[in-house]
């Protein structure tokens, strides 16, 4: 049996989805051993339905310090994809031409120059570049558009990559650097013993020194078994995937990217269905409609495959980072946007966990934000 006060591993990562890759990674390259415990691919993984944006135009409208540790992610993805290109021979394709948000109706146009507008008027807030465009502006770098398009908002920082391959390079890193992968693990029990955790899992036991909870929806489930809270719901997106075709956008646009194989990926719907994973013909078609008016070319193509997906959402839908009060070097982390803030998660989080502790700015993202005193 493990003995928690002489571990197995430094540190043990829950979730072997994009955010505990991209944890375990930066742990890993801290010089920690890893241990990643991932439930197989039985698990509900968010990572199936990312859309491989890096995206900042209109995040933190309601939290500003979300913003900024946004941005300062999209900023860091270069030397990100650099570090795991060197290291593994895996080129992600990360690509930072800027992103186009496509609006077709002039009301649609007041409504997203106003969310810019009171974002970037937020105290504290920091500040990045972005413009509302014309049709002819966005048709000037967007020739393809169709006529319903009256305008778009613009943001320089925003970029796009191979998912699949920044997945694939995270565990192909991850391997080179020692850590163990195991699947199948999926985490029943977490007892914090002698200054460590011993987890059991579906796989065995397994001790580690210190612990991260990024298991996405059974985050939920686990964090309190450490004095910690994520309360967290799905919310399902629908995906289509077309067949390969010419290359004619370079840019990503909100909810249509065309991938650097050549295919165009299609998004645009947010359900509160619980962990309903199914397809709904109706949701596909609007948002391949919707597609289609941005694109028309669009209507040319086969659809591939279409599937649905179940983002973790907290109740304000910003990221939860936090460290256990009651068990000392347990901590979680989810969020919505795990290729976004991949690079934050390796390069900037992860050496924290090292060290064992958060930093006094990470407060804002504990989930205490959401304890509401009962009325007297």
């Amino acid at each position: 049996m493990p003995n928690p006060s002489r571990p197995d591993y430094d540190v043990a990562v829950v979730g072997g989805g994009l955010v505990g890759s991209a944890i375990a990674w930066g742990l890993a390259r801290e010089g920690q051993k890893v241990a990643i415990l991932d439930e197989g691919d039985i698990a509900v993984r968010p990572s199936r339905g990312n859309f491989a944006l890096v995206w900042v135009q209109g995040k933190g409208l309601g939290m500003p310090e979300y913003a900024g540790w946004t941005k300062r992610s999209a900023d860091t993805w270069t030397g990100f994809a650099s570090l795991l290109r060197e290291q593994t021979g895996i080129d992600v394709r990360y690509d930072r031409p800027g992103g186009f948000m496509p609006l077709l109706s002039e009301a649609e146009v007041v409504a997203r120059a106003a969310q810019l507008s009171r974002l970037h008027n937020q105290p504290s807030m920091v500040r990045y570049a972005y413009e509302m465009l014309d049709h002819a502006a966005v048709a000037k770098e967007m020739p393809f558009i169709g006529k319903d398009v009256v305008g778009a908002s613009y943001c320089p920082h925003d970029g796009h990559c191979n998912s699949l391959k920044l997945f694939r390079a995270l565990h192909t890193g991850l391997s080179q650097f020692g850590a163990a992968y195991l699947p199948n693990h999926r985490v029943e029990r977490i007892e914090p013993r002698d200054g460590g955790f011993r987890l059991t899992t579906a796989g065995g036991e397994v001790a580690a020194g210190k612990l991260v909870l990024a298991a996405g929806h059974d985050s939920a489930r686990l964090a309190p078994m450490v004095g910690l809270s994520a309360p967290v719901r799905p919310q399902r997106g629908h995906i289509i995937v077309t067949e390969k075709t010419t290359p004619f956008l370079k840019f990503p646009v909100g909810y249509v990217r065309q991938t650097d194989e050549g295919g165009v990926m299609i998004g645009d719907s947010f359900e509160e269905v619980g962990f309903d994973t199914s397809v709904r013909n109706g949701v596909s078609s609007t948002i391949a409609e919707r597609a289609m008016r941005i694109f028309p070319l669009l209507g040319r193509l086969n659809v591939v495959r279409t599937w649905a997906a179940l983002r973790v959402l907290s109740p304000d839908g910003f990221p939860i980072y936090e460290q256990s009060a009651t068990a000392p070097g347990a901590f979680v982390a989810t969020c919505h946007s795990g290729v976004t803030l991949a690079a934050n998660h390796a390069l900037a989080l992860a050496p924290h966990i090292a060290a064992g502790r958060l930093p006094e700015d990470f407060t804002v993202f504990s989930a205490r934000r959401f304890d509401v005193p009962k009325a007297a």
